[in-house]
């Protein structure tokens, strides 16, 4: 496989009701230099099956890798992350949820920010004039609860550590990824932590940029219980 501009991991476990393939199948119609790496997380329905239907008519943009067992959202971004920063697949890494509450189109569309010398960028969903987030609002408070938190405990003014879209060069894969993460689910936490404790501060906050979203639809129940937070 020719290395691409980004790999996009995407976690997948029991998705095969919310995994959207026609949006899939157009983006990678539209964008050859893009490739995609499935981790299916031992699912249970019939995910893999639909995974394959999907590499079948994209066999050189698409990856599909299966976890030894049930491991989490954690784990499968990081087992993807380091596959493909070991075969070198893209310049460019992203993870995305799986069922493109950020479409794949806005996160390829993130490159641009990291070509102009970021090297860690994510999605945020800030609500402005011409954007579009559709949230529930217990998910809001939510989500907000946990980013007041970060933000007061790693000293760093942030919005949102936990949409579901990351892009960053490849050079810092490891450094994020290597060792494996305390949270199963809320493991953004855990990359902002480590980009501060490698670099200094204020270079740190130079490579990072926040991206709000154009677009963000809270398109399916989260499979992370309120309760976690305090747990986190």
């Amino acid at each position: 496989m020719q290395p691409s501009q980004i790999s996009i991991i995407v976690p997948c476990y029991n998705e095969y009701k919310r995994l959207p393939k026609p949006a899939y199948l157009s983006f990678l119609k539209n964008n050859p230099q893009a490739t995609i790496c499935f981790v299916n997380d031992c699912s249970t329905d019939k995910t893999l099956s639909l995974l394959e239907d999907i590499k079948q008519l994209f066999p050189n943009q698409i990856i599909i890798l299966t976890n030894a067992k049930n491991s989490g959202k954690a784990d499968s971004v990081r087992n993807g992350v380091l596959y493909c920063h070991q075969h070198q697949t893209a310049s460019y890494l992203a993870y995305l949820d799986a069922d493109l509450a950020t479409s794949l189109e806005e996160c390829f569309s993130y490159l641009t920010f990291l070509r102009e010398g970021k090297k860690f960028v994510f999605a945020s969903r800030i609500l402005k004039i011409g954007s579009v987030v559709e949230r529930k609002f217990s998910r809001f408070v939510f989500g907000r609860i946990i980013a007041t938190f970060i933000s007061s405990i790693l000293d760093i003014k942030v919005y949102d550590t936990q949409c579901g879209c990351k892009v960053f060069d490849i050079s810092i894969s490891e450094l994020l990824f290597k060792k494996p993460f305390l949270s199963k689910w809320l493991f953004d936490v855990e990359l902002f932590s480590r980009m501060l404790c490698f670099y200094k501060k204020e270079i740190a906050l130079q490579l990072m940029d926040e991206i709000p979203v154009k677009k963000w639809s809270d398109v399916g129940d989260s499979k992370v219980k309120m309760t976690y937070a305090f747990q986190l």
